[in-house]
């Protein structure tokens, strides 16, 4: 692998050529024509493209592949990956027994010439590992975040590069995603969906891969489904209502499931939320995932097992701070409604000038877009020192904050969470976790049924075990490597 890494794009494109056994072909739709480019500038393409075609126009396009009614999305490279591959197989029956076929696509966007679009891009291999074997497929979604159109297209065309050679000489996931942007200079480009799939990689669990993409600061934000399959954040999301949870879950306890109900009941009551397009998030940042040290795979899949058990959606982010979080779903949302839902003493935590010494206008510059015009905040309760219910009404903040603290009750920025169930306040999931891993009685009653049985079955989160079901776990720990 470190060879590999020191291999320019030119040299690993030439690798490739000098290949006998891998043969396909590339089709770039937008402004993505520099992948293909790459391999004939590097010598002996003949060996490796058995076609390269661009269709820019639209109406080209939707003759080849169908018509859609936009370009630059999945569903369209899939359509590109569909017909490619399947010509090669059509039309080449003669070499298939000694060859290894791909078919790679993109379909991009770059800057446009008045620089008011945002570059992003779809780029897809489907490939066999052996003759006649069965297809095995890499999926990315790319932001691009040069100032100028023409390094956004030398980018792609790095990249188109990197996930070929990848695919078929890199066999650890994690390297072959990290290994994506060999040759760039760091933030020129953002990976935040990354899937590989088929027979060869049914090992591999792309909900680690997407947190993978954030710890390698590939982006700050990626997601998935509670049926794990992996999301494009920006399409998932596009003009939706979004309602965020977020929180270590470690483990999901009955407060957590309160809060999601609760919040949710407040946020469809709103009169700017479309009921028929909202979108429920928990949401897990690599600070809460290091809390304990370096973060664990088998953990972090722990937590996620059992999210996506009780039907929500994940996304894991970097973003530490929840007005940095704010920003970053407002550009998907596209001015549709967001509402982040977290307890009394995160509140207090958010009012603490402390948090944004680093911005020049401090606490209001943070506040400006934590609260924007579509941001609303709902308070769960808690318990305070004194056993009394710790709500908005009497909310503890510094002095000098008061003031905005009342602005923005005034108007309608902070909203207690009603009809919370007080029976939950005394859980405090640390404490519940601790009793897990003691195989203490007691737990069982503050999480829910099924996590209960997620936890017992799959001896999640230290809990001990009978030594068949610790056997069993291992074995789903090996497979996930």
């Amino acid at each position: 692998m470190d060879d590999f890494r020191k291999l320019t794009i030119k040299e690993k494109a030439l690798q490739i050529n000098l290949r006998k056994d891998i043969y396909g072909s590339f089709a770039e739709i937008g402004a993505g024509q520099d992948v293909a480019a790459n391999f004939f500038k590097a010598g002996g393409a003949s060996g490796t493209v058995a076609k390269t075609m661009s269709a820019y126009d639209m109406s080209f396009s939707d003759a080849i592949y169908g018509i859609s009614d936009r370009y630059v999305c999945e569903p369209r490279l899939t359509k590109m990956l569909d017909h490619e591959y399947n010509l090669l197989l059509e039309r080449l029956p003669h070499i298939a027994d000694s060859t290894t076929f791909f078919a790679y696509a993109d379909t991009v966007e770059v800057l446009n010439y008045s620089k008011s679009n945002q570059p992003h891009g779809w780029i897809g291999l489907r490939f066999q590992t052996k003759p006649n074997g069965p297809f095995n497929e890499c999926i990315i979604h790319i932001k691009m975040r040069d100032n100028d159109a023409l390094l956004q297209q030398q980018a792609v065309g790095v990249i188109g590069v990197n996930l070929i050679f990848g695919c078929f000489f890199i066999k650890d996931p994690e390297e072959l995603l990290v290994s994506l942007v060999d040759g760039l200079v760091p933030d020129r480009i953002g990976i935040d969906m990354f899937r590989l799939s088929g027979p060869d990689f049914a090992h591999v669990d792309n909900r680690l891969m997407s947190l993978k993409l954030v710890k390698n600061g590939l982006t700050r934000a990626a997601m998935f489904g509670s049926n794990g399959n992996v999301l494009q954040p920006s399409e998932a999301l596009y003009k939706k209502n979004v309602l965020v949870l977020r929180g270590r879950f470690r483990p999901v306890t009955h407060v957590n499931v309160d809060m999601l109900l609760t919040a949710r009941r407040h946020f469809k009551r709103e009169p700017d939320v479309d009921k028929s397009k909202i979108v429920v998030l928990t949401e897990i940042t690599l600070n809460d995932l290091r809390a304990d040290g370096e973060i664990d795979d088998v953990d972090f899949l722990a937590r996620v097992d059992i999210i996506c058990a009780l039907g929500q959606n994940v996304m894991i982010s970097n973003y530490p701070e929840y007005y940095k979080l704010v920003y970053y779903l407002s550009n998907i949302t596209r001015g549709r409604k967001i509402g982040i839902i977290l307890g009394i003493y995160n509140l207090q935590r958010v009012f603490e000038e402390k948090y944004y010494t680093d911005l020049r206008g401090g606490v209001l510059e943070a506040f400006g877009t934590l609260f924007g015009n579509n941001v609303k905040l709902y308070v769960y309760p808690s318990l305070n020192e004194n056993n009394e219910v710790y709500t908005l009404e009497n909310f503890v903040v510094a002095d000098n904050l008061k003031g905005l603290f009342t602005y923005l009750i005034a108007n309608n920025k902070l909203e207690n969470i009603q009809g919370a169930n007080k029976d939950y306040l005394n859980i405090i999931s640390d404490k519940v976790l601790a009793l897990i891993k003691e195989g203490k009685d007691g737990w069982e009653k503050q999480i829910p049924r099924q996590v209960v049985k997620a936890i017992k079955e799959n001896c999640l989160f230290g809990y001990p075990c009978e030594p068949e079901a610790q056997e069993a776990k291992r074995k789903r720990i090996a497979s996930k490597k």
